[in-house]
């Protein structure tokens, strides 16, 4: 039995490496300030993936929205095991919330048809909302089960799945299609070599053109040609804008976004007084009843 895993994964600015050139004065993150990275948790919701693919024969489909460099993350994909890719990538994106985001999403999941489940990570360590999976279950109206751990049994009609709650674990059984949220409680997988030595070759139209040298790909017979050879060897990474997946353009990037960023900024926490205490019994009752006193505790 075939089943269609759709997985959308997020570029991401390294955030343990916040500057003061940060941020933009609308409020906006300022990307090229900041080293991208592939977002830790769609790490592991593409692991559970490519288990599922190992399990099942479960088609995987990578999705990103993002400017052309976006493509690094797809390609970081293929390497481990996705079987096609898509970038999502218009000017009129630029500067989207979760709100924004997750219909831009939404549109891109139609687009690529039917599918059975939609794995996202939990949230992103640039906004750390946690938002984008929820919206994007609502907006597509499937059931959504968030902080997923592992998928037990997998059906055409229902998946069970194993969920972290504080201090332990519940299983829970869902209709399909299916929203997950995936928690990094698995080991993502390294590239294989051998995949990287096919797919260091896909490419976008984008990646073509500028290799190109020619500002306009369409009128190009030599990029018409090397299109053709990349879509023959599954090589294309397919890019996609916001009238190709009919996106409404008052819902995308800063028209579609109500959220506005003010400030962002660095903390640091440093260390104040030290207190030793004697590893007894006596010494961490002596200090939990030091806490209750000055109501740290209680």
């Amino acid at each position: 039995m075939s089943y269609t895993v759709l997985v959308f994964v997020k570029q991401v600015p390294d955030t343990q490496n916040i500057t003061g050139d940060a941020m933009k004065a609308d409020g906006t993150v300022n990307r090229a300030a900041l080293p991208a990275i592939f977002n830790p948790e769609d790490l592991n919701a593409l692991e559970l993936a490519l288990e599922l693919k190992d399990r099942f024969g479960a088609k995987v489909i990578v999705g990103t929205m993002g400017p052309p460099n976006a493509a690094e993350v797809l390609r970081a994909s293929l390497y481990r095991g996705a079987d096609k890719c898509v970038l999502l990538t218009d000017r009129s994106f630029a500067g989207a919330d979760t709100l924004a985001t997750s219909y831009a999403l939404s549109c891109c999941a139609k687009k690529l048809g039917k599918f059975d489940l939609v794995l996202c990570g939990r949230q992103a360590i640039d906004g750390d909302t946690a938002q984008v999976g929820p919206q994007l279950a609502e907006k597509l109206d499937i059931p959504q089960l968030a902080y997923i751990e592992d998928v037990i049994e997998l059906s055409k009609k229902k998946i069970t799945v194993k969920r972290s709650i504080e201090g332990g674990y519940e299983v829970l059984e869902s209709p399909t299609p299916a929203l997950l949220t995936v928690v990094d409680s698995n080991e993502p997988r390294p590239a294989a070599a051998r995949r990287m030595m096919k797919y260091k070759k896909a490419r976008t139209i984008t990646e073509l053109n500028k290799e190109h040298n020619n500002a306009d790909y369409t009128d190009s017979e030599a990029l018409a040609v090397e299109q053709e050879k990349l879509e023959a060897s599954d090589l294309l990474i397919h890019e996609w804008s916001a009238a190709y997946v009919g996106a409404d353009i008052e819902r995308i990037g800063l028209k579609g976004s109500p959220t506005k960023v003010k400030q962002i900024q660095s903390v640091i926490l440093t260390a104040g007084d030290a207190k030793q205490i004697e590893p007894t019994d006596k010494g961490v009752n002596d200090l939990i009843h030091e806490l209750i006193e000055d109501h740290t505790l209680g």
